[in-house]
């Protein structure tokens, strides 16, 4: 048994609380799977959390001051979506603090358990920070982006900073990941047009989710989400992870692979490139 397992069944494991340690309740289970979401609060103790926002602040400025580093939203500033928020993919890869955070394999469990698969790979990681009097989020799934297509994938979303209603917290439409199709609409300025494709979804109740600082909420690749607009003078961090169950395969979309390795695959190769994509937990 790998070494964290063993911390973990011994209940010695530090830097995360007891929801961390014992991994999910029967409930939390049963909730993600019939809601596709799943909050956890206190999920980051507050050094687990200083820690979080130290790499993710250095990691993003670093970035942005990269101009040829690419892989952010902000090259112009003025433009709708740069003011949903500041969007900074795949800081692992030029930050060392974000990459231990990243691959840290209680995480890769945590997310495999939720989504019932026995190994997990990184797709992206990317910081999301909504500016103050950023513009909201318009309604989207996530999976549909990405170079495979899954109903397991899961995505990781921690709250830097307290998540309110006046801030832009995020917000799902219960139970969507069991319809969606694959069809999806971009985060532009119609905050709506994803219910023009899924007009069924008009008839659920969406769940608000503010959640304090230090909170983990676990969404499936294709449960509906948006977050509204941040009303306050203060911006709203928070740092994600997608997460592609280990054996997917490419579906064709090129997103964020590279461009060599893009081009080496044919639709149904596994997506396997540890360097691409890191396995960060595979069941013993």
């Amino acid at each position: 048994m790998p070494k964290f397992m063993l911390l973990m069944t011994e209940g010695r494991l530090t830097g995360y609380n007891a929801r961390m340690r014992n991994l999910l309740s029967d409930e939390q289970m049963q909730s993600y799977q019939a809601n596709g979401f799943l909050v956890i609060e206190g999920f980051l103790d507050e050094g687990e959390l200083a820690k979080w926002r130290e790499a993710t602040d250095e990691a993003v400025a670093q970035r942005l001051a990269n101009s040829s580093a690419g892989l952010h939203n902000q090259s112009q500033e003025d433009a709708y979506y740069a003011q949903v928020f500041t969007q900074c993919i795949k800081l692992a890869d030029t930050h060392s603090g974000m990459r231990d955070l990243m691959f840290d394999p209680r995480l890769g469990m945590v997310a495999a358990a939720l989504a019932g698969v026995d190994g997990i790979r990184i797709w992206h990681d990317q910081a999301l920070i909504k500016p103050a009097y950023g513009n909201p989020t318009g309604w989207h799934l996530d999976n549909p982006y990405w170079s495979f297509s899954s109903r397991d994938a899961i995505s990781l979303w921690v709250a830097l900073d307290d998540a309110t209603l006046s801030n832009g917290c995020l917000a799902y439409i219960p139970g969507s990941h069991k319809s969606a199709r694959f069809e999806n609409a971009g985060i532009g300025e119609n905050f709506g047009s994803l219910f023009k494709i899924y007009p069924e979804w008009l008839e659920i109740a969406p769940a608000i989710c503010p959640c304090p600082a230090g909170s983990a909420v676990f969404h499936n690749g294709l449960t509906a989400h948006g977050a509204g607009a941040n009303i306050t003078n203060r911006p709203r961090r928070a740092m994600t992870c997608a997460y592609m169950p280990d054996g997917a395969t490419f579906n064709g979309v090129r997103n964020v692979l590279p461009k060599e390795y893009f081009e080496s695959l044919e639709v149904g190769d596994v997506l396997c490139d540890d360097t691409v994509n890191p396995l960060i937990w595979k069941r013993s």
